[in-house]
């Protein structure tokens, strides 16, 4: 990814965030969890790069994707791997430089913050907290337990509805992410989307994208002006 949309200046009346690679460099504890997963289900355990593809969309749709598994072996990949992933091992993550002051400054400035994540909803509040994030965000959406609610443009259309529910202003809202279904997921709500350079996404995936930003200060920029 490369650029930004000089143009993209007006003032946002919401902000959507996902959480990995866009708040939290959370990969090693991910591609961890998901060796530990094929290995557990007696698969080859894919190289690090191929496992990074993994970090950001829905984990029974990657299985199906990158593994080739049918939806029942998806399912059972998909209890392997939160086995191991819950409590501590989820923890095993950082918040990029720049992210929690930029979070802050929005909460600060009095623009409604929804998290809109495809990790399961109560791993994602866990993380927040254990970082004291959740006080910044007016609604925390995460995938349902039972991968309902699983694809990007259903978490941020939950995001949204949870928002005006809260009474927030939706004439405006902006989505932030690093993948290309971060975008997509926004895309198909009517909503523009900035992708960060820092997360897991690729070049190919900005095409979505509104614009795409290769620092917290270029992101406070075009989110607060």
């Amino acid at each position: 990814m490369s650029g930004v949309n000089p143009t993209l200046t007006r003032t946002w009346s919401a902000i959507l965030f996902d959480l990995d690679g866009t708040i939290t460099d959370s990969a090693p504890a991910i591609t961890s969890s998901l060796a530990t997963t094929f290995a557990h289900l007696g698969r080859p355990v894919p190289p690090a790069h191929e496992l990074l593809a993994y970090v950001g969309p829905p984990l029974l749709a990657a299985f199906r994707e990158y593994a080739g598994m049918t939806a029942d072996e998806a399912v059972e990949a998909l209890k392997v791997y939160r086995s191991h992933y819950q409590g501590a091992a989820s923890l095993d993550t950082a918040v990029y430089p720049g992210v929690a002051g930029l979070l802050q400054r929005i909460h600060e400035a009095g623009i409604p913050l929804a998290l809109a994540t495809s990790k399961p909803e109560q791993n994602a509040v866990r993380i927040l907290e254990h970082f004291d994030l959740a006080k910044y965000f007016t609604v925390m959406v995460g995938a349902s337990e039972d991968e309902v609610r699983s694809a990007k443009a259903d978490i941020v259309a939950e995001a949204l509805a949870r928002l005006k529910a809260k009474g927030a202003d939706l004439s405006a809202p902006v989505m932030v992410g690093d993948r290309g279904y971060d975008a997509e997921g926004a895309a198909a709500n009517g909503v523009p989307a900035i992708l960060v350079e820092w997360g897991y996404g690729s070049p190919a995936e900005a095409t979505a994208a509104t614009a795409v930003v290769h620092s917290t200060d270029q992101l406070a920029k075009l989110l607060l002006g």
